[in-house]
Formats: structure tokens, C-alpha cells, sequence
């Protein structure tokens, strides 16, 4: 009886943002290559990411190995849109003086709870 060696896909899909997870899980190809390049091990990744299985993550590592300029390019483009997106964030919604902010409006509710309850 002889072995048949039959190829696995990648367990690799792209959500409709365009981020590529794993193993139908909501853990990003990101999350396993920058965990990899750590120094973790697959058994210290899926410690740490119990909903995935331990061969996704050496296939993902695999896959990453071998397609490592291609999968840099993408996190490139990951890391651009974050920047992207965290630029426009701040410009809708100034983050200078945010915490100023919030303990005034703390201050104000509870002058407001304090003035209600002495009534």
C-alpha cells in the first residue's frame, strides 16, 4: 500500500475588506507572520489563538516562507491603510486635549448626579 500524497490549500481566505485570515477564524495573516517573525513557535501561536489549529498555523508559516516578498507587500499595503485610516480618524475628531476633555465631562455629571440627589 503506497502513500498518496495529496496537496492541501492554504487554509488562507480574503474577508470582504480585503484582510486575509486564517483558517476560516478572525486571526489575520498578520497576526501569525508578525508572531513568527517574534520568534514564536506554531505551538505558541495557537497557544495564544486557541480557535486556530495548529496545522493551519505550519502551513501558514509555510505558505509565508515561501511567498515571503509577496506576503511583505501585502503587509505593506495593511500597514498604509492603517495609517490611512488613523490620519482621517484624526482629523474628524481632534485627539489633543481628549483627556481634558473627558474628565471635564466627568466633573459635569457627577456636579449633576451630586446637585440631583441633594434635592
Amino acid at each position: 500500500m503506497s502513500l498518496l500524497i495529496v496537496p492541501e490549500p492554504t487554509p488562507l481566505t480574503t474577508d470582504a475588506d480585503g484582510v486575509v485570515r486564517v483558517g476560516g477564524t478572525r486571526v489575520t495573516l498578520d497576526t501569525i507572520v508578525y508572531a513568527f517573525e517574534e520568534g514564536a513557535t506554531a505551538e505558541e501561536i495557537t497557544q495564544q489563538y486557541p480557535s486556530l489549529h495548529l496545522a493551519d498555523v505550519y502551513a501558514v508559516i509555510g505558505y509565508y516562507l515561501r511567498q515571503r516578498s509577496k506576503v511583505h507587500a501585502y503587509l505593506e499595503r495593511r500597514q498604509q491603510q492603517a495609517e490611512a485610516i488613523r490620519l482621517q480618524n484624526e482629523a474628524r475628531f481632534d485627539p489633543h486635549g481628549v483627556r481634558d476633555r473627558l474628565l471635564a465631562r466627568h466633573a459635569k455629571q457627577g456636579a449633576l448626579n451630586h446637585a440631583s440627589a441633594a434635592s
